[in-house]
């Protein structure tokens, strides 16, 4: 025990300890905070065996969405969990380096989200679906998610062929 305190170095409680606080900017945009909680909501369903259902009703009183966010955000968490064979299949072709067991939670999730909207759902521009996700892996995501993400949907965007292909293969009717 006593190597143990010998190695701790000396601390004065005078000492002046700071820290730095890095505000992150959370968009005003009421599709933006629809979409954050999307995730939120897909992050615990991926992660527990807790009911969508269950998790929409606990995250919605906490969330400041109106009556058309909160719609847009239970189309995105419903269509993602409705395709979600397809989504999946989507990012283990593009991103083939990484199983998708081994992908962190949130950027597997957030690349459903944006996958879903570019191509299933289709009325979010997909510049504007690219950069939402980028910005939800900066916020929720580690350090290169942002990056990972950018890259897989880069990836997506640039082969139609091939995206139309699986969609197909799935059934996905939007296609």
């Amino acid at each position: 025990m006593n190597d143990f305190r010998k190695a701790l170095p000396e601390i004065d409680p005078e000492d002046i300890i700071s820290s730095e606080v890095v505000e992150q900017s959370v968009s005003d945009n009421p599709n933006s905070a629809a979409r954050r909680l999307a995730l939120q909501v897909l992050y615990e369903v991926d992660s527990t065996d807790h009911a969508v259902g269950e998790v929409i009703n606990g995250q919605l009183p906490y969330a400041e969405l109106n009556e058309r966010s909160t719609a847009f955000m239970r189309e995105i968490v419903m269509g993602v969990l409705d395709h979600l064979k397809a989504l999946d299949a989507i990012i283990s072709h593009f991103a083939p380096e990484f199983p998708l067991d081994q992908v962190a939670i949130v950027d597997r999730n957030v690349l459903r989200i944006s996958i879903y909207e570019i191509s299933i759902y289709k009325l979010t521009p997909m510049r504007v679906a690219i950069d939402e996700a980028v910005e939800l892996a900066k916020l929720f995501g580690a350090e290169g998610s942002a990056r990972f993400v950018n890259g897989v949907l880069g990836a997506v965007v640039n082969d139609e062929a091939t995206l139309a292909t699986l969609l197909n293969k799935h059934k996905v009717n939007n296609a």
